[in-house]
């Protein structure tokens, strides 16, 4: 675990050769006999000479392989660093870049300073290129989202995709003249697929940056929140589909897609399907692009905020039909005072100074643990969280000058202010804020600093505050903060900032809507009919008290084997479950040392298949474990 105790495993491993390879909490990669769970080896990156800081802390979702003959490689982020390991010992190849690692920074489109960047995603292997998205911020200021592929022997950069196209790149003038200088997202982190036949990788990308307010990104911002099929070999775009136009509502493609033929009599298509975190699945032809279900363009309501010019249309398929809650009324509601006094329209909402309902909120609907598809039947599985949340914009404060003394109450009144209504006035975290809780033990006074003034991930920079309010926020966490050299803040010109990230609950912490909370369906891809939805994990609490299977918000994604079974954890109640394919009866299910907020693996070693699943929590109040635990029947 990392220091502190508090960690996340996010990570699906991968098996080859009867080797189980993937990551720790605290960024190790490690290699394991997959048919005993004992190590082979262990890389930790704090012990390389390009080391990422002692205290770094995200998440990551898996290694990407490739072989060669002799050669075995594992590739692996942490930090801004792309690692590459010998597959044998888990050395790093000193031939890769600069003596086994590169920094992602560099070779982008711009020079970015210190912006956030990082991977939790693997990269898609591609012959002998490593085809590698990145996580940015998602404020102002933030870094472009290039979609780089790297040579797998030397990494060096053997293309670039411009998501925020340069002049004369396709797509250019979606955007104000001249905004690829400074506008930042529109990044793929969620992860790619490769139809390996037709040499085409496919990109799902994120929105643009900031997240909220579009005021200053006029237009409908190609390539953000697209799902972009390229020329894998080369970089050259094939063709693409924009599923939601100059992003307000941080409508990231979550996940990659998923690879399937359809039967459309007497015809096979080879066909791509892409989940959204708006609960749509949006299905095209895997070669030409064309959509296999017709997509409307409906008018959607404009923004009130000053500057802001909303695209006037959105893109909605006709089918399949959404796996998720997309509206909400007033009888869905537990607190129906505060629902009228928030903007509640439909999907595509702006926000607002009120306060807009986001449904499915920020993180889905769908998410990264992505869907899984039966290649033989076309059936698509796939978990989804109807949780609301708020979406609620400010006007930018006038704050006192950098060498004002802090307010009455010192480091706690700061904290109070500016930091827990994301992180709980108990530190503990809440929403998509981390727990602060024995920060000092995993955090240096300078890194925190950096954050802070920085940002980090969906943390903004609070760069804005006084000097004095910094230093005392530090302290608060019982660092020295008296030698730290403190930094201006970076001009902006946006008028409003977002409020921050809040899941709708009621007093009692559940969400602010009727059940159910999460479900998993079954949707025949080659019709579009929704097969089956169930509810997926349940509250003790609420058990006890006679109150049937609510569903909870879900982490991670399902499997499905040609055995018939669809095997999820995702839950909050730390169940792992095996469902019957064709009807979505719960056949088996146990109870892991933490809840699995990850998507399972499984595999055969000498003819006995297992199934294995990262038990990590550390999300929503879980608690945090750093337990891998595998299965098979006797």
């Amino acid at each position: 675990m990392p220091g502190g105790g508090h960690g996340e495993i996010q990570a699906t491993p991968i098996v080859i050769d009867g080797v189980l390879y993937t990551t720790t909490p605290a960024l190790s990669v490690i290699a394991l006999h997959a048919d005993r769970g004992t190590l082979i080896w262990e890389f930790d990156p704090r012990t390389t000479y390009h080391a990422p800081p002692p205290a770094l802390t995200h998440v990551n979702r898996g290694v990407a392989y490739w072989a060669n003959g002799s050669e075995r490689r594992i590739f692996f982020t942490a930090g801004r660093r792309l690692y590459s390991l010998d597959a044998g010992t888990g050395r790093p190849v000193r031939t890769f870049g600069n003596s086994g690692s590169i920094d992602l920074a560099a070779g982008l489109s711009r020079d970015i300073g210190d912006a956030y960047v990082v991977a939790t995603s693997p990269g898609a292997i591609y012959k002998d290129l490593l085809i590698q998205g990145m996580r940015v911020g998602e404020e102002e200021g933030a870094a472009p989202g290039d979609v780089r592929a790297y040579d797998v022997r030397s990494g060096a950069i053997r293309w670039t995709f411009h998501t925020i196209p340069h002049p004369g790149e396709f797509g250019y003038d979606t955007w104000p003249d001249g905004a690829w200088r400074t506008a930042g997202g529109a990044n793929s982190w969620a992860g790619m697929s490769v139809d390996a036949d037709r040499g085409i990788v496919y990109v799902p990308t994120g929105s643009a940056t900031p997240d909220f307010y579009g005021g200053a990104r006029h237009g409908a911002n190609l390539f953000a929140n697209s799902l972009i099929a390229l020329d894998a070999q080369t970089g050259t775009r094939l063709w693409h589909f924009q599923t939601v136009h100059h992003d307000l509502w941080d409508r990231d493609l979550p996940a990659a897609p998923n690879l399937v033929t359809l039967t459309r009599h007497p015809s096979r298509i080879d066909a791509v399907a892409q989940i959204t975190k708006s609960g749509f699945v949006f299905l095209f032809d895997r070669k030409t692009g064309k959509p296999l279900f017709p997509i409307d363009e409906r008018p959607v309501p404009r923004s009130d905020l000053s500057g802001e010019r909303t695209w006037p249309t959105q893109p909605f398929p006709r089918q399949p039909d959404p796996f998720a809650r997309q509206t909400m009324h007033e009888s869905d509601v537990v607190d129906t005072a505060r629902f009228q006094k928030l903007q509640h329209g439909g999907l595509f909402t702006p926000p607002s100074r009120e306060g807009t309902v986001v449904l499915p909120g920020f993180d889905g609907g769908g998410e990264w643990g992505g869907a899984a598809v039966d290649p033989e039947t076309a059936v698509l599985y796939v978990n989804a969280s109807d949780v609301p949340w708020i979406a609620a914009m400010r006007e930018f404060a006038q704050l006192p000058p950098a060498t004002a003394p802090p307010r009455p109450g010192g480091g706690a009144a700061v904290y109070g202010a500016v930091c827990a209504g994301c992180h709980g006035a108990d530190m503990r975290g809440r929403d998509r804020a981390p727990s602060l809780d024995g920060l000092k033990d995993r955090m240096s006074a300078e890194l925190l600093q950096e954050v802070i003034e920085r940002g980090r991930g969906f943390m903004p920079s609070f760069a804005r505050l006084p000097e004095g309010e910094k230093r005392a926020l530090i302290e608060s966490f019982g660092l020295a903060a008296s030698a730290l050299t403190w930094h201006a803040a970076a001009p902006t010109n946006a008028p409003y900032e977002f409020v921050g990230y809040e899941r709708w609950r009621d007093s009692s912490g559940y969400p602010a809507i009727k059940p159910p909370w999460g479900t998993l369906s079954a949707i025949d891809l080659n019709t579009g009919n929704s097969r089956w939805r169930i509810p997926l994990g349940s509250f003790q609490a609420l058990a006890e008290r006679g109150v049937p299977a609510t569903g909870t918000e879900l982490y991670g994604g399902p499997i499905v084997t040609r055995g018939g079974l669809v095997f999820i954890a995702a839950s909050q109640d730390a169940r792992f479950h095996a469902f019957d394919a064709r009807t979505g009866r719960l056949l088996w299910q146990v109870t892991l040392p933490a809840p699995g907020y990850a998507t399972p693996c499984t595999y055969m070693v000498n003819g006995k298949q297992y199934v294995v699943i990262a038990a990590g929590g550390g999300k929503l109040g879980s608690s945090s474990s750093d337990t891998y635990v595998a299965y098979s029947l006797p």
